[in-house]
């Protein structure tokens, strides 16, 4: 160590708490963003969820930690060393490959998340000690998206950690990655759905999970896992299709709003 330097466990602790913050940042802004519109929107839907959202809120600090580390711990490495396959020169893949990359993302996340998911719903230990926390919500609300018990915190952070070290993928296109995680998580928990029931209806919304998808999955534990997409859940068989509770929540409009008379 070069004198006067910092120590590398220091720095590395500094990093992780640095990222642990940001993490922690994305999510009071994109919660509590939507968590505003909901009020403007649908105002009370969560009126009487004040003590679950405190909970929500605990739980999602928690977890702003143990993704912030391995992410600063990638991000040293990195920026540092050298090491993963983060780039930054446009020319260093093909154009096409920008939008490829972050599909690949995507997919790989929401596999893991499909099968670590649905492992956790099929094996009661696992589930009480690992995800009853996330289905203690209810319903859930803008604020459930990063709510995890630590063992769940940390499956869901090791993904893209290990991904940057198999796919190569550009510092820009990890962005949208995060911004499209974090976007969906929490509009997926909203109690109500933000897409137009066009949409929903699509045969693109047809492919992907929105809130009407993922409530069915907290209303009936046993169906419904994916992430992002319904593949898994449509080759495994266990995609029931839409919640209907948003019939109830939803106050007008029901062509533009999205949920009225949903059928799966």
């Amino acid at each position: 160590m070069v004198p006067g330097s910092t120590p590398f466990w220091l720095a590395f602790l500094i990093v992780g708490m640095a990222m642990s913050v940001m993490v922690a940042i994305r999510y009071l802004l994109a919660s509590g963003g939507f968590a505003w519109i909901t009020a403007k929107l649908r105002p009370g839907l969560y009126a009487n969820q004040r003590a679950q959202i405190a909970m929500e809120m605990r739980y999602s600090a928690v977890a702003a930690v143990i993704y912030g580390v391995p992410a600063g711990a990638v991000f040293w490495l990195w920026r540092h060393h050298g090491y993963s396959l983060i780039y930054t020169d446009w020319n260093a893949f093909a154009l096409w490959y920008l939008p490829v990359s972050v599909v690949i993302y995507l997919f790989a996340q929401d596999t893991w998340f499909y099968w670590t998911h649905r492992a956790m719903h099929h094996w009661p230990r696992l589930f009480k000690l690992a995800h009853k926390v996330h289905h203690d919500s209810k319903p859930p609300t803008a604020w459930t998206a990063m709510s995890f018990h630590p063992v769940e915190s940390i499956s869901g952070a090791i993904v893209i950690p290990v991904l940057v070290f198999l796919v190569p993928i550009h510092l820009a296109m990890l962005g949208v990655v995060l911004t499209v995680a974090t976007l969906m998580g929490v509009i997926n928990h909203l109690g109500w759905e933000i897409f137009p029931r066009r949409f929903v209806h699509s045969a693109f919304g047809a492919g992907v999970i929105t809130a009407s998808h993922h409530e069915k999955h907290h209303e009936d534990y046993r169906c419904n896992y994916g992430l992002y997409f319904r593949f898994w859940d449509r080759l495994c068989g266990t995609d029931r299709g839409l919640s209907r509770r948003f019939a109830k929540t939803t106050a007008s409009a029901p062509d533009e709003a999205g949920l009225e008379q949903v059928a799966p």
